[in-house]
């Protein structure tokens, strides 16, 4: 299977509430699109540090992650970030760690997104071609 790649936009969720709120000037609010890797072996999506810090976001604390190789290491989890892949979003804590966006299984469930990995790209889940359904 080759490396499945696409656009995503990451959005400061706090900012994101402020300016809603009328808090902050809309102006002010911190966004990132870049390309990530879409890794079905992680759970939750990674960022780099250098993009936390364009982001503004806080290290609120640690989390144990094991990698592939089973080796493990305590790394930062930040506030939340607003993810959005392919016309749909969510929120969620990401990992700090690395020097690439990576997509985790959380995100792919959470916006009921498969891996095309025929054509190397996301897609919607065909039972759901045109919202997320998420299972309970």
């Amino acid at each position: 299977m080759g490396a499945v790649r696409v656009k995503v936009k990451l959005t400061n969720a706090i900012d994101e509430a402020l300016v809603s709120r009328g808090m902050l000037n809309p102006n002010m609010l911190r966004v990132y699109e870049t390309e990530a890797l879409v890794d079905t072996g992680a759970v939750r999506t990674v960022l780099p540090m250098s993009i936390v810090e364009q982001l503004g976001l806080r290290i609120r604390g640690q989390q144990i992650a094991q990698y592939a190789n089973g080796s493990e290491e305590s790394i930062g989890v930040t506030e939340p970030v607003i993810i959005e892949l392919i016309g749909r979003e969510t929120t969620e804590a990401t990992l700090v760690t690395g020097d690439i966006v990576l997509i985790g299984q959380t995100v792919l469930e959470t916006l009921d997104l498969l891996v095309d990995c025929r054509n190397q790209r996301l897609i919607p889940n065909p039972e759901h071609p045109n919202y997320p359904v998420m299972r309970i």
